[in-house]
């Protein structure tokens, strides 16, 4: 118990300075960028507002002429009391009722697309791995790793062309439907699935090739293992040997890799998002892009980097249970 508390506390303090850096950088990136946030708004005003109001904006962004020491502490204190600041795009609404707003459709999407195609995947290469041999081996591997090589918003684009514009069978855009009530009812829920099937589509199909190529090429080096070939003549049945023995282990290094994937997933859904107009973080982070909006870019990168280490570290925690080994 002692070691486990030690391993987790190890890679917690891992995640800590990593989110640290993260934060960091975040902070530096924006003030090495020409102007400033206030003078993007002034500039917008047509030179109608005052000194006065400029500084006050300057400061309401946290651009002041204090040391930047002292910028970056008040920044992180600001963090910490989850103040991101002001958006310039929906000036002036702070910056975490926006990402609040658009941050449950992004996990909602990334995250079931990452379980189906997680599950998809690993039962594919179980099987294929089992019969690799078969027809199926000689042409599913392949064919969807050519897929997976296929960038996000192209494919993205392709689906919308055939299966929205062309065939009229999936919505274009947004979540639900524009004579929906949002709400937990029938149709609302309905709507909202209905709206997500293309999008986690897109994701699922790049990513299954991944999630099975994995679980192939581990479960065929795990069947050459010692413990199957003596399972295999103590006369265990082989459905068991598949699933209890073979797939147990090999599905190691991809519930390893299950955090990591999440990185690439919501990599993918931003751009998803920006191709169907889905109101995540992708869409919120393509207005920010457009309106030069720095402290709304600036909350998007920090609730993504901070999601995708939160979630390798739920990872780490889950792997003591499967794997004995990080337990010694």
């Amino acid at each position: 118990m002692n070691k486990s508390l030690a391993y987790i506390t190890r890679r917690l303090g891992f995640y800590l300075i990593a989110a640290f850096a993260a934060l960091t950088l975040n902070f530096i990136i924006p003030r090495l960028m020409p102007g400033d946030p206030a003078s993007i708004i002034f500039a917008r005003f047509k030179g109608k507002l005052n000194p006065e109001a400029i500084n006050a904006m300057r400061q309401s962004f946290g651009l002041t002429n204090d040391p930047i020491l002292i910028q970056y502490w008040s920044y992180l204190k600001g963090i910490f009391k989850g103040d991101l600041g002001t958006s310039i795009a929906y000036f002036p609404e702070p910056v975490s009722s926006i990402i609040g707003s658009g941050l449950l459709w992004t996990i909602f999407l990334a995250g079931l697309s990452l379980i189906i195609a997680f599950l998809i995947g690993t039962t594919l290469g179980v099987f294929i791995a089992w019969n690799r041999t078969g027809k199926l081996d000689t042409f599913l591997p392949p064919t969807l790793a050519f897929f997976g090589a296929l960038p996000y918003f192209w494919l993205a684009m392709v689906f919308l062309y055939i299966f929205g514009f062309s065939l009229n069978w999936f919505p274009l855009g947004r979540a639900f439907g524009n004579q929906v009530i949002p709400g937990l009812n029938f149709t609302y829920l309905l709507s909202v699935l209905y709206h997500a099937i293309l999008p986690a589509f897109t994701l699922i199909f790049v990513s299954i090739g991944g999630w099975m190529l994995s679980m192939r090429n581990t479960m065929i080096s795990t069947l050459g293992s010692d413990y199957i070939t003596f399972a295999n003549a103590k006369g265990i049945p082989p459905r068991l040997i598949m699933l209890r023995y073979a797939a147990r282990n090999a599905i190691l290094p991809n519930l390893t890799g299950f955090g990591m994937a999440l990185g690439f997933v919501l990599s993918g859904a931003l751009l998803t998002e920006m191709i169907f107009s889905y109101p995540g973080q992708g869409f919120l982070l393509l207005q920010a892009v457009q309106s030069q909006d720095f402290p709304l870019m600036q909350g998007i990168f920090m609730t993504i980097t901070f999601a995708v280490l939160g979630a390798n570290w739920l990872v780490d925690i889950a792997i003591l249970f499967f794997d004995p080994r990080t337990r010694k």
